[in-house]
């Protein structure tokens, strides 16, 4: 018993240690964010707690310069898009994948889930000169056509996953008392696989939200997302208003995690 008991202590040991290893440097950004000098180190003002050396400074220059803005809106309006496309060609792709008459099955999954398996530099380059020669590059609708490419996969992944159980008896039942293809999808399919279609949607969502390498390889200056727009930062001139923005996207991925295991959670249920 007492071995058992040790052998438990030192396993939660070493999952909070490992636990502490990944988190702890996402973490330390967040009291980073409200230095109230320009450094990207703990002050001693900081450290000894004193007001006048915490500040809102780098979140109010957020807010209040035109680039960091703008990245905001692109980033929502390309992710918003991007995610929306995304959704809807990989829910159907996924339908088509789950059902048994489906010829080629395995090298068509492989094919669709073929950009998450890439790596996103050699996508970039590719999508760079597929979309140069469409007159694509440098627009907004090239950004979302390439962000809803490597989002797609996880919307494929989940759809299908949550299409594993489902009861098909239900579609056949539907037929025979009249309903068309669309109907049975829309009152039928789409409330029981619903958590599995919107898992899939956030996933492809911050996958578009976090992409820097297609941007910089199809970006403009008017294309400028907000991992662009911190990647110019660190490049051009260094400012914690990096941090405070990482900290925003911290925030918003904590809340994507919350969400996805509360699907995941009623989907089980």
């Amino acid at each position: 018993m007492t071995g058992a008991r040790v052998g438990r202590v030192g396993y939660l040991a070493f999952c909070t240690c490992v636990f502490i290893f990944l988190v702890a440097p996402i973490i330390v950004i967040v009291p980073l964010s409200f230095n109230a000098e320009p450094y990207f180190t703990f002050t001693e003002g900081m450290l000894r707690f004193d007001p006048e050396a915490w500040s809102l400074r780098w979140y109010r220059e957020i807010v209040e310069n035109e680039a960091w803005t703008r990245g905001l809106v692109n980033s929502l309006v390309i992710g918003v898009s991007a995610t929306l496309l995304a959704t809807a060609l990989g829910t159907l792709a996924a339908l088509g994948l789950s059902s048994p008459a489906m010829p080629a099955r395995r090298f068509i999954t492989g094919l669709l889930i073929s950009p998450m398996v890439t790596p996103v530099i050699i996508s970039a380059a590719g999508m760079f000169f597929f979309y140069t020669n469409l007159g694509l590059a440098q627009t907004h609708l090239g950004l979302i056509l390439a962000h809803a490419t490597l989002g797609l996969p996880f919307v494929v992944i989940t759809v299908v996953a949550t299409l594993s159980a489902f009861d098909r008896n239900l579609t056949r039942a539907a037929a025979s008392l009249g309903a068309g293809p669309v109907r049975i999808f829309r009152t039928v399919q789409l409330p029981l696989i619903a958590p599995g279609v919107i898992s899939g949607a956030l996933f492809a969502f911050a996958t578009s939200f976090d992409e820097v390498v297609v941007v910089l390889f199809m970006g403009g200056l008017e294309q400028r997302t907000i991992p662009r727009q911190m990647w110019a930062g660190i490049r051009e001139q260094i400012s914690p208003a990096i941090l405070a923005v990482a900290t925003f996207l911290v925030v918003f991925a904590l809340a994507l995690l919350l969400t996805v295991e509360w699907l995941r959670r009623r989907s089980s249920a």
